[in-house]
């Protein structure tokens, strides 16, 4: 295994990325998000199945969040209704600091190329972000390996096999699919470009 930590949220990109790195460490944080429950229990199933050691961070971050994450009505600045203001960057930090606990300096982060549309999905975003970082002590950096493919297209690249794909959880609004949201049209969307129907 590598010495290297995946913030594994549990959704599709992520779970692709455990299975192509195969990270020492994966870690999910619990802040405050409505589908936190079901993130939770797909993260620890992708790990038990292949062996990687996870830690769940708890940060009641709810005080500070909006949009369909959790439950109100979007921020008048929201590009998406799921967006949450600085989500990656609270993430990622939250994340960092588990990592660098752990003796570990490197971060997987699995943002595709359609997380464009928020700005902290971009490459932008990240090379400044790892700017921030490497300027405090730890210095660890964040790696983004499928920022420049798409979700089927990664998956794809790696051969995520279907039992591991299939514990993916992507809704923004429950602990169980609600059906509905972007997260779960991107979900069954991309299932279906991946030749698994309407899984």
């Amino acid at each position: 295994m590598s010495e290297l930590a995946l913030l594994l949220s549990g959704g599709m990109d992520s779970i692709a990325l455990a299975w192509a790195l195969k990270p020492s460490l994966a870690i999910t944080i619990d802040y405050g998000q409505m589908p936190a429950a079901g993130e939770i229990r797909a993260a620890a199933a992708v790990c038990t199945s292949l062996g990687i050691r996870h830690r769940i961070v708890r940060a009641d971050c709810t005080e500070v969040g909006s949009g369909d994450l959790i439950g109100r009505s979007a921020d008048p600045l929201a590009p998406s209704s799921e967006w949450w203001p600085y989500r990656n960057q609270l993430l990622i930090t939250l994340a960092a600091s588990a990592a660098i606990q752990e003796g570990l300096t490197r971060l997987a982060f699995g943002a595709v190329s359609t997380d464009g549309s928020h700005v902290d999905g971009r490459s932008e975003f990240f090379q400044a972000l790892n700017q921030v970082l490497g300027l405090q002590e730890g210095r660890l950096t964040v790696e983004t390996p499928a920022i420049e493919q798409t979700t089927v297209e990664f998956c794809r690249r790696v051969q995520v096999p279907f039992d591991i794909l299939a514990w993916s959880h992507s809704c923004h609004a429950a602990e169980y699919a609600c059906g509905n949201c972007r997260g779960c049209n991107k979900h069954r969307q991309c299932m279906r470009e991946l030749g698994y129907g309407d899984y």
